[in-house]
């Protein structure tokens, strides 16, 4: 089990993890070796995840989204295999604790009367500063 938030952990069986040869420079080595990971996580159908993270979730996903609803990462930023996998499942940790976050909804407020007067008042002293550094009997045509 890996530990997303004090609520939710993630079963590692849920998580796919499999090598790809890493694109880039790395001589003879990078023909050889496959140690690029791809991490692929179904979160449609995860029972881990609660609706409403499942729902931010694939939102954060954008294209690394599939159309059946599956997350692909891929790294090979590192040399070694455990590395890379390393990497791709502290990135899927990251997103969904990212997701687990849920933001407060914006209500709406209307300005207060104070507000209206204080910016009122502002516009109408720069209009005068303005209004007096123009020339005397300039017709503003």
């Amino acid at each position: 089990m890996i530990a997303i938030t004090d609520r939710i952990d993630l079963d590692e069986g849920e998580i796919a993890v499999t090598f790809i040869r890493a694109s880039g420079p790395g001589g003879q080595n990078v023909n050889k070796v496959s140690t690029a990971a791809q991490l692929r996580f179904d979160a449609r159908r995860s029972p881990s995840l609660p609706d409403a993270v499942r729902f931010r979730l694939e939102r954060i996903a954008g294209s690394r989204l599939t159309k059946d609803g599956e997350i692909v990462l891929t790294g090979g930023s590192y040399r070694t295999q455990e590395a890379n996998r390393k990497d791709v499942v502290d990135r899927l940790v990251r997103m969904i604790r990212q997701a687990a976050i849920e933001r407060p909804v914006r209500r709406p407020t209307r300005p207060t009367l104070g507000s209206k007067q204080r910016r009122l008042a502002g516009k109408s002293k720069r209009s005068e500063v303005k209004r007096q550094r123009q020339a005397p009997g300039a017709s503003g045509d």
